[in-house]
This record gives structure tokens, C-alpha cells and sequence, in this order.
């Protein structure tokens, strides 16, 4: 019977240890591939930069990002992105790492797939608004039923000229919707070939000063932030890459803060812009906290039912859901 009983026993222990073995290289590799992440090292980053963005352009000017990547033999290459819809195409496109969009317009990216998470608030801007010509009879929303709207799909101000509309009982179906970029919106309601258009600062309070466009719908709350955006699989691959990009925003934002005439000045380089224009556009740029969370997944929610009733993002999708999946805190909470 002891013999007996010493076999069945045998093969258990066996197994006892295989298991514990297994758990051992399971772990063991979990480990190793983290160990992999944390000092694997991509050849070169690439990021964007925007004139709606005043703090890439600070980076871009100081050489912050170059100068702290140096030593790791890690390359820097800027891509000029001429809206929220151009870094997202970007990004989706792996011609970017990192891009800047509205909080607003990254959701629209996520919902139809793009594989991203916005990791960093760069402003609180007011950054657009709806504007007519300095003549137009246009004096409120309802006033743009039948009338022909300049805007950019996939951007904030498609998404606060969307929730514009609905807020007065409209739609994109009570317009003729132009789709242009932003710089040619401008240009077309200054030209007349159109009777509104959803603006976004530079191009917004370029035509304020230098022509008498007025505001006409102004509402902060539609305002999404701005976010920057890195793509999961860089994220996944280069987690020390990307603390090192948000450290080196921070560097950049702090610097903007204590050196207003001197982010004025950038901005107006960068953008081609006279005093005026950059003047107005940084009274309606708030850098003051770079944190990402609760705030901006409130406003970005806001915008979510209709994007759905316009058919921008499937009547399916579940978008608390999608927007817990975008912000993702724990790179800035590293800084």
C-alpha cells in the first residue's frame, strides 16, 4: 500500500513544481519585458507642433526636447500640424508620436479607432467661436439657418459649432456646411463666399483685427482643452520616452508663465502673426494647469450625444466608455 500510495502521490508533487516553474518563467518574462520597456530607446521621436498650440512652439524654439535627448543619441522631428484634424490623421498614420488636438477631437479620433491616449492639458483656451463678416445681418445662431458655414470636420470648433446649433434647436442639416481648413475658412468669409465660419485662434483673431469679423456665438464651456495626444503602441514600447516629452512640455509651459513677452514674441515668428492678433489670441489661452482627468473627461463627454445625432461617431458607441479609455493620467502624474 505504501508503494501504491507513494505513486499516486509522485506525479501531484510533479506537477506542483512544473506549475510553480511555469508561474516562475511567466513572471520572469513579465518582468523582463517590462525591464525591456523601461530602457528601450526609439531612434527618433516624432512630435508636432501648432499655432493653436503656444507651448510646442516654446519646445520647438529652446530646443528643450533635443538638448535633454541628446545624450541618448534620440532624434527629434517636427511636423507642423494645421489642426486637430491633421495631428490625428498624423498620429493614426504613425507620422506622428505625438500630436495636439482638442480634447473634443481626439474623442472623434478614439470612437472611429485611432489608437491614442491624451496624457497632457498644453491649454484652456478659448480658442473658437462663431463668426460672421463685420456687416452680416447675422446676429445670433438661429440666425444661420440656410446660410452657408465654414469649418473643419474633425476639429473644435466642427464640435462647438455642432453643439452650437444643437443648444438652439438646429442641426447640420439646417446649413450648408463647408468643409475647409482652417486658414481657408477664414479666407472664405472674409471673401464673402461664405456667411459664417467656425474659427479657431490664430486664424480667429487674425481677422477680428485686421477686418471687423465679429464674434457673434462666443460660449468657454463648449471650448474642449487641448490635449496632447501619444499613440499607444509608442507608449507601450517607450514609457520613459514619454515622461521624458511631458517633462519637457512642463519645462516649456512653466517658461511660457514666467515669460509672457517673450512667448508673445514666439508666437508671433512662428505664426507670421502682428502684436495685435498674438495679443487677443493669448488673452484667450489659459496655461496655467497641465493636469488631465475629471475636468477635461466633463467637457469632452458634453460632446459626445451630439456627435452621435450628427452621425460624426457611431450611434453605438458607448462614450464614457471611450473617453475612460482616452485620458490616461499617469505619465503627467509622473512629472
Amino acid at each position: 500500500m505504501r508503494i501504491q500510495s507513494l505513486k499516486i502521490r509522485l506525479p501531484r508533487r510533479l506537477f506542483n513544481l512544473g506549475l510553480i516553474f511555469l508561474v516562475s518563467i511567466t513572471i520572469g518574462l513579465g518582468l523582463h519585458q517590462a525591464q525591456a520597456a523601461n530602457t528601450a530607446r526609439p531612434s527618433v521621436i516624432k512630435i508636432d507642433y501648432a499655432y493653436y498650440n503656444p507651448v510646442s512652439l516654446v519646445l520647438k524654439e529652446k530646443g528643450l526636447l533635443e538638448e535633454d535627448l541628446a545624450k541618448d543619441q534620440v532624434k527629434v522631428e517636427w511636423v507642423l500640424s494645421q489642426g486637430s484634424n491633421k495631428a490625428l490623421e498624423f498620429l493614426n498614420a504613425r507620422s506622428l508620436d505625438f500630436g495636439s488636438t482638442a480634447g473634443a477631437a481626439a474623442l472623434i479620433g478614439k470612437a472611429n479607432g485611432n489608437p491614442i491616449k491624451s496624457i497632457y492639458v498644453y491649454s484652456k483656451p478659448e480658442w473658437t467661436a462663431l463668426v460672421t463678416s463685420k456687416n452680416s445681418p447675422i446676429k445670433s445662431v438661429k440666425d444661420l439657418k440656410g446660410k452657408k458655414v465654414a469649418a473643419t470636420k474633425g476639429t473644435d470648433p466642427y464640435v462647438f459649432l455642432l453643439r452650437s446649433l444643437d443648444k438652439f434647436g438646429l442641426s447640420d442639416k439646417d446649413i450648408e456646411l463647408v468643409l475647409l481648413q482652417h486658414a481657408d475658412g477664414r479666407a472664405a468669409l472674409e471673401k464673402g463666399n461664405v456667411d459664417a465660419w467656425a474659427g479657431l485662434d490664430p486664424n480667429m483673431a487674425k481677422t477680428e483685427v485686421e477686418n471687423g469679423s465679429r464674434l457673434f456665438y462666443r460660449n468657454p464651456n463648449f471650448n474642449s482643452y487641448g490635449v496632447l495626444n501619444v499613440r499607444e503602441e509608442f507608449a507601450k514600447q517607450y514609457p520613459n520616452y514619454v515622461k521624458k516629452v511631458l517633462a519637457n512640455y512642463e519645462k516649456a509651459r512653466k517658461w511660457a508663465l514666467e515669460n509672457p513677452a517673450e512667448l508673445k514674441a514666439i508666437l508671433i515668428k512662428e505664426a507670421k502673426l502682428n502684436e495685435p492678433v498674438a495679443t487677443k489670441q493669448l488673452e484667450r489661452t489659459n496655461l496655467r494647469d497641465s493636469h488631465i482627468g475629471d475636468a477635461q473627461k466633463k467637457v469632452i463627454n458634453a460632446s459626445g450625444d451630439v456627435l452621435k445625432k450628427s452621425g460624426v461617431i457611431s450611434s453605438d458607441v458607448d462614450v464614457p466608455k471611450t473617453v475612460n479609455d482616452l485620458i490616461d493620467p499617469q505619465y503627467r502624474n509622473h512629472v
